[in-house]
């Protein structure tokens, strides 16, 4: 059944005082035709009906201002969720090109939107070096202004990191929510982390981050605790009078800090002890390591079947997954799909996961995957190979696999293919180069390097199968006697092997 329900109100003055309000309610339900009467003088509501009124203004709902609870003050930005709604994008070209310039912010806009914003607009301007004071410089702070108010935006995002002096004065010149590169990739990681290792070392990041940058509300973090110290004091766990709010809260966080950097050294060393005993098996790893959205992921199912989530986005996944898989000859592998890297990544990020980048120093080969339909995709090798360089991971043998050959132009792959010796085109979509990567990773993993030849009986079947999985056959035959093989091993599988040595 369909009801309908309109509400008037109306001021009138009956002997009993002026301005006496009376509610007028009316249901219409469909299939009542009862007549029953109205509440109050009937005739006199009666005129009240809709008859008089348009459609439309019978079926809109009108707002009332005032509202809202939301925080309209921008200087509490740190204490509330980040949320990016219409945003402008604003970047200071001090080096490159032009070129350069506009794919750094168009970038930027794709991490925006991967925050769950709308970019209206992006500016740049040419300086030498940003500003110290806020950024852009203080002229260039009022046109950015005047755009903020035609365009409707809540929030600027500066494409670099801005020091909490150049935030505070943005903020208090634009009027509205200023939040720089950094603090918009800590809030993308801290949308995708999954597990609790993930969340941990966000949380980490974020904590370094924030510090730095508190900020009050008018200035109540400069107030002092007073003369007592009781509940108008500060309350127990204070420093006692004097200290600040600033200082108190700074004083948590390092708390909170220390806790999660112990917390991460425990998982860390169950991490190192899961590295130890692949290496205890003599499983040769590979990491797969790149710029985010490159198809890391992808490639990585495309290979091993993991069925990893795969999204086309930045920074989808961020916790680190390893498969087993078996080359043609039966040899046992890993391959690990780490976090993407991004230009200007941020050092705490870094520092952060630094646990789980350890993975790639520790591999034997490493994978560099590159988006091969992007703009710029030797931009994208010189900024992986930096975040590479500051984990120690410079000396892993290294294989460029550019991706997503089915989208890209191959007259732009050309300079890449020259420049990169050990570079392959492959599609993980498609499938298109997948075999031909898989024998590069076979030949690039570490050989055995004894040579043998043993006669093993038939009762030894878990010699044969270590031989397939941890060495290289060479060639297999079953004699009457037992199974003959001759292989490359390892010196812990050759000790084994050395009594059924054919002489």
């Amino acid at each position: 059944m369909t009801t309908h329900s309109h509400a008037y109100e109306t001021t009138t003055d009956r002997g009993g005082g002026a301005g006496e309000l009376d509610a007028v309610e009316i249901d219409l339900e469909q299939g009542d035709d009862s007549g029953a009467s109205l509440t109050g003088h009937d005739e006199h509501e009666q005129e009240l009906s809709t008859e008089g009124l348009d459609l439309e203004e019978r079926q809109a709902l009108r707002r009332v201002v005032g509202m809202s609870t939301e925080l309209t003050d921008i200087s509490e930005v740190e204490y509330r969720k980040l949320l990016l709604e219409r945003v402008l994008l604003v970047g200071v070209w001090t080096e490159g090109s032009a070129e350069d310039a506009e794919n750094s912010l168009a970038e930027l806009k794709l991490l925006a939107e991967t925050a769950g914003s709308e970019v209206l607009d992006g500016v740049i301007q040419r300086r030498k070096k940003p500003d110290p004071a806020t950024f852009i410089g203080s002229g260039k702070v009022s046109d950015l202004r005047n755009l903020v108010a035609s365009l409707g935006a809540d929030t600027v995002i500066a494409d670099g990191e801005l020091a909490p002096a150049q935030l505070r004065n943005l903020e208090d010149k634009l009027k509205v929510k200023v939040v720089d590169r950094t603090a918009l990739i800590l809030d993308i990681f801290a949308q995708h982390a999954k597990s609790k290792e993930g969340k941990a070392q966000v949380e980490l990041a974020q904590l370094q981050y924030m510090k730095q940058r508190l900020r009050g509300w008018g200035g109540n973090l400069s107030r002092q605790a007073g003369g007592r110290v009781g509940a108008a004091g500060g309350g127990i766990g204070g420093r006692g009078p004097g200290e600040t709010k600033i200082e108190t809260d700074r004083r948590r966080i390092n708390t909170k800090i220390s806790k999660l950097r112990r917390t991460l050294k425990e998982m860390k060393g169950t991490r190192s002890t899961m590295r130890q005993e692949r290496r205890r098996h003599l499983v040769p790893s590979v990491a797969i390591a790149g710029y985010t959205n490159a198809g890391k992921s992808s490639l990585l199912n495309q290979i091993t079947g993991a069925g990893v989530l795969v999204e086309d986005a930045l920074f989808a996944t961020l916790d680190p997954t390893t498969r087993r898989t078996t080359t043609s000859d039966g040899r046992v592998y890993t391959l690990t799909d780490t976090v993407g890297f991004v230009r200007h990544l941020p050092h705490d990020i870094v520092e952060a996961f630094r646990s789980t980048l350890e993975e790639v120093a520790d591999a034997d080969l490493l994978l560099h995957v590159v988006d091969g339909s992007h703009a710029d995709p030797i931009a994208q090798i010189q900024a992986v190979r930096e975040v590479l360089a500051e984990i120690g991971a410079t000396d892993v043998p290294e294989i460029v696999v550019i991706n997503k050959a089915d989208a890209a132009d191959p007259l732009a792959l050309a300079p890449i293919l020259h420049r990169e010796p050990h570079a392959i085109v492959v599609s993980a979509r498609t499938g298109e180069g997948i075999d031909k990567l898989r024998e590069l990773i076979e030949g690039a993993l570490p050989q055995p390097h004894i040579s043998l030849d043993v006669l093993l009986p038939y009762d030894r079947g878990d010699l044969v199968s270590r031989i397939h999985s941890e060495g290289s056959v060479e060639q297999l035959e079953h004699t009457a006697d037992g199974t003959r093989i001759t292989a490359r091993v390892h010196p812990a599988l050759a000790g084994d092997l050395t009594p059924y040595a054919v002489a």
